[in-house]
């Protein structure tokens, strides 16, 4: 079997898809770091090996079985339990990091104690997000280690003395970036047979030949036969020009892959908003780009996330409890802010706010896809926004609104929409 691979690099996350010879997706990689392009790539492209490999051997295992419902349940609880303990493995390494930080910096004079503090927020908010993780509340193909991370200790902290909430922040931020940039790597045999052991007894008895299965899939060459790069920093790359495409024309062709009904893509990545015209062989006919400004991507939510002092995956579920939607009248990324603090300032609602600024992205959006053509048929909603609720409610209202009743696409790979379609040209 043949193999190819498509990286999306782009300026807020980085994506790998891996196809098979039938162009159909077998592992995701994503991540959220981006100190150094080449290392992003890597990390994203080492998680979708570790992916594949995992679905190749789901595959065989299903088709020796037939497909039994039992064993399928049963490899999707492993699986869980596989997401698990790769987060896991990044968590002990922040963990290491910061204590080894605070005993540097531990102070025996000033009462505080950190590290004794630390060991048991990280006791705490380990169980939590085990459990978490286990009961499929999380899933790393689509939360980012810093935003699961991060959610649980804020929270850990902020209920702390007040005294200390600096100095345990400072910790935090000084650690986080290297672990993000560290490669990862580990026996994928052996972290499957640890993965069976968060099974009960009674079912490990389903599994007598998954370990020589899991012999013969972990040693597959998923070398992939061609691979292509695209994004946002695709130039920064390390490939020959030939393997380097536009997002556009990836964004697209994934896209009408998925929804060969598509004619018009809308794409909201971190850094631009692009707004495509296909034809029905997936084919760009015209575009409009906005890249000038941040005020209508990604990056603008990731901005508005820190100055609320919390995670971009909390905005969405925030603006939908809003009474209304606050008035944002800037389309620059820093002025909006500003209306952002003035409005905190006079006591309005934080919901009532991010409602106004969801809506004022969409509004951005729509503006140019009405410069593009239009949309008067089929519409594709992709890129890592398109997983914000409170966007997708106003996508569907403007576009009923503006052109009626049409048929609207968001996949659960929205976000891998661009890797996805350079791993189909690597393909072609």
């Amino acid at each position: 079997m043949k193999y190819y691979l498509g990286i999306d690099l782009g300026s807020t996350t980085s994506k790998a898809v891996m196809v098979d010879g039938e162009g159909d997706i077998i592992g995701r990689g994503i991540t959220n770091t981006r100190a150094n392009y080449k290392i992003a790539a890597d990390i994203a492209r080492l998680g979708a090996e570790y992916d594949a490999r995992f679905y190749l051997l789901r595959q065989g295992l299903l088709k020796k079985n037939r497909n039994s419902a039992e064993l399928q349940e049963l490899l999707d609880r492993i699986e869980t339990a596989f997401r698990y303990l790769r987060f896991s493995r990044r968590f002990d390494l922040l963990v290491r990091n910061m204590l080894n930080l605070a005993q540097e910096k531990s102070d025996e004079t000033d009462g505080s104690d950190i590290p004794a503090k630390l060991s048991r927020i990280f006791s705490d908010i380990k169980r939590d997000i085990r459990d978490e993780f286990l009961s499929d509340r999380i899933s790393t193909a689509y939360q980012f280690f810093r935003d699961v991370f991060s959610h649980h200790y804020l929270n850990k902290i902020e209920s702390l003395d007040p005294r200390v909430f600096d100095s345990l922040l400072a910790l935090y931020d000084t650690s986080i970036i290297p672990v993000e940039n560290e490669m990862l790597q580990f026996d994928f045999s052996e972290m499957v047979m640890n993965s069976v052991k968060f099974l009960d007894q009674q079912q490990n008895g389903l599994l007598d030949s998954l370990e020589a299965d899991l012999e013969v899939f972990s040693l597959v060459d998923l070398t992939p036969e061609n691979y292509v790069g695209t994004g946002y920093g695709r130039q920064l790359l390390p490939f020959d020009e030939k393997h380097i495409k536009s997002e556009i024309l990836c964004h697209a062709l994934g896209a009408h892959a998925i929804f060969p009904g598509t004619r018009t893509v809308l794409d909201i990545g971190g850094q631009d908003t692009k707004a495509i015209q296909v034809d029905e062989h997936g084919l760009v006919t015209s575009f409009q780009m906005n890249d000038r400004c941040a005020a209508g991507c990604g990056r603008y939510l990731g901005y508005i996330a820190d100055e609320l002092n919390m995670s971009v995956s909390e905005l969405g579920p925030r603006a939908l409890l809003s009474d209304y939607e606050t008035n944002i009248c800037s389309t620059c990324t820093v002025f909006a802010g500003a209306e952002l603090r003035e409005y905190l300032n006079i006591g309005e609602k934080q919901e009532n706010i991010l409602a106004g600024l969801h809506q004022a992205i969409v509004q951005r959006a729509f503006s140019l896809l009405a410069r593009s053509g239009g949309v008067s048929n089929e519409f594709t909603f992709t890129g890592g926004v398109a997983r914000n609720q409170a966007v997708v409610n106003y996508v569907s209202r403007m576009m009923k609104d503006n052109y009626g009743s049409l048929t609207i696409n968001i996949h659960t790979d929205s976000i891998f929409m661009g890797a996805f379609g350079a791993a189909l040209l690597g393909m072609r």
